[in-house]
């Protein structure tokens, strides 16, 4: 009676670790399945200064249905605005880094927006989006 409780109780913490190593697995899994691709920049015209300088509005988004992704880096080459833009949002951090949304996690399908104004619209490439 002893041995068979003894195996019983073995079996269900084997069961156990089994289980609780197939969750870390498929955490990991869906972890790796993100890459810079996930994240969707999108702009165009929203209006023009009183000086008659162009503004641009700016959509970050989240495309990955799973995974926030975090530590975003968009390449503007000499990002500069005659617009402020905030900080936490979108802070330039050396020559063509931008950081966005202060490197916080943008959660799966989220987005977040901001304007610039400046002479002409650039491109703003993502460098890196880490998982």
């Amino acid at each position: 009676m002893r041995s068979s409780l003894l195996f019983v109780v073995s079996f269900m913490i084997g069961l156990l670790l089994l289980s609780s190593h197939e969750v870390k697995g498929s955490a990991t899994n869906q972890m790796s399945k993100c890459s810079k691709n996930d994240i969707s920049v999108a702009q165009g015209p929203a209006g023009t200064l009183p000086g008659g300088i162009s503004q641009y509005l700016v959509e970050i988004t989240n495309t990955n249905p799973r995974v926030p992704i975090a530590d975003i880096h968009l390449n503007f080459k000499d990002f500069s605005s005659a617009i402020l833009v905030s900080p936490e949002i979108f802070r330039r951090i050396a020559m063509d880094d931008c950081l966005v949304n202060d490197g916080r996690a943008l959660a799966p399908g989220a987005a977040l927006s901001f304007r610039y104004a400046n002479t002409k619209q650039h491109p703003l490439p993502v460098v890196s989006a880490p998982c």
